[in-house]
């Protein structure tokens, strides 16, 4: 079996909740060692988040919610009082034979305890260490905490979801998934990446500051630009594309569905498809700017048309067309569709509480080094005899009396 990319660098994670954790998981997955550090007892907040909660062999609640388990695989996890100065040194010790530490506390926090950048980096001056938080190290708004909905507030992505305000049901939206986070964890894949690359060619190490403020506005990208050419601030189209005309969700007879048609030859397609081939000599409708432009026009002429027949007609008719289309799954329906099923992206684990676990496999495929080990996220504690021992080099006796301190706790 070839060995993973990452294999032989280390990682101490004091990250909580979900973008760091994202991000370790990334580089986990790619054959990072990762050094998880929760608080006894508590342990990750995102373990509460929940239910759901992965059930035991009696069909019960454990600790581990759904949202803990989706950031945490690949990891080894040892339960340590970071508030004891006793605590703080494990620590450094950790931090001083790590390649990378990645920490989501609030700004200052950490330099109280002597484990923020300025102090690890005089123990070892070639890490690389990670501060992910909401508004970043520095600004006005740098004392402030936030989460994943703030920040898409604040950070544009609702004003441009949702429903104009003019329709039904129209106004700003959430995103669905937790985008500031993903976005931001990303985002620390590719900087720790970065900076590893250039500490091979330098033997320097760095600080990135991330914060989940800045990812947000960097992944408005194009509707980003489309203010920064126009000066105009983009609306909202709902599932529509405000530059690609058809581009949205139709209602069917049955259901609904999403189709795409990308230029001005499929549309020539598209067209005959549902029955009217002249609309592309239409002087409204044959180039895609004059479908943007008449949208109130061409919408409406096709809802009309796609409530005519089931989605599974419709989907039949534009793939053989070539044509760019698909249902609107519910999430169940994603797991079940054969393509997906084929592309292995659900990975079976056993959790060491006992019940089998399923997990969302990575979607890299590296022909190479193959992404091929997927441990269980790791409960409380599970591993701090094998941490504390391994690498660090304890005794039994010596652990025992941590344990007695409270300083670790097992799990």
């Amino acid at each position: 079996m070839s060995e993973l990319p990452l294999s032989g660098v280390r990682i101490l994670d004091l990250s909580r909740v979900f973008a760091g954790p994202w991000a370790t998981q990334q580089l986990a997955d790619l054959g990072a060692e990762i050094i998880k550090v929760e608080r006894p007892g508590r342990g990750d907040d995102a373990r509460g988040l929940g239910p759901p909660f992965l059930l035991d062999k009696e069909g019960r609640d454990t600790a581990e919610s759904a949202f803990y388990l989706s950031a945490n695989r690949n990891k080894k996890c040892i339960a340590l009082d970071l508030s004891q100065p006793r605590g703080q040194d494990i620590v450094r010790r950790f931090a001083a034979l790590s390649d990378i530490v990645v920490e989501n506390y609030k700004v200052g926090t950490l330099s109280r305890y002597g484990l923020d950048y300025e102090s690890i980096k005089k123990i070892n001056p070639s890490v690389v260490y990670c501060s992910i938080t909401g508004f970043g190290q520095t600004g006005p708004h740098s004392h402030r905490p936030g989460y994943d909905t703030l920040f898409q507030a604040m950070g544009g992505v609702m004003s441009v979801t949702g429903e104009p305000d003019e329709t039904p049901g129209g106004g700003p939206m959430k995103v669905g998934i937790i985008l500031a986070d993903l976005m931001t964890g990303m985002y620390a894949t590719i900087g720790i990446l970065g900076a590893l690359r250039h500490r091979e060619r330098t033997g320097t190490g760095q600080h990135i500051d991330l914060s989940l403020m800045d990812s947000q506005i960097a992944a408005l990208s194009h509707h980003a630009m489309y203010y920064l050419v126009s000066g105009q601030n983009p609306k909202r189209f709902g599932t529509s594309a405000p530059a690609v005309v058809p581009s949205q969700m139709f209602q069917c007879a049955d259901g609904f569905l999403v189709l795409v048609v990308g230029n001005d030859p499929q549309f020539r397609i598209f067209a005959g498809l549902v029955g009217h081939p002249e609309w592309a000599d239409d002087d409204r409708f044959k180039s895609n700017g004059a479908r943007v432009r008449n949208r109130a026009t061409l919408v409406p002429l096709l809802e009309e048309i796609f409530r005519r027949f089931p989605k599974a007609y419709w989907l039949e008719k534009l793939e053989a067309a070539g044509i760019a289309a698909g249902p609107i799954n519910e999430i169940s329906d994603v797991f079940a569709d054969p393509h997906v099923q084929a592309r292995n992206m659900v990975v079976e684990v056993e959790h060491s509480v006992g019940s089998p676990l399923r997990l969302v496999a990575s979607p890299l495929r590296m022909s190479e080094t193959p992404l091929n080990r997927y441990a269980p996220p790791p409960r409380i504690g599970q591993h701090t005899d094998e941490l504390l021992s391994g690498v660090l080099g304890l005794g039994v006796s010596e652990i025992e009396e941590l344990v007695r301190a409270k300083i670790v706790a097992r799990a």
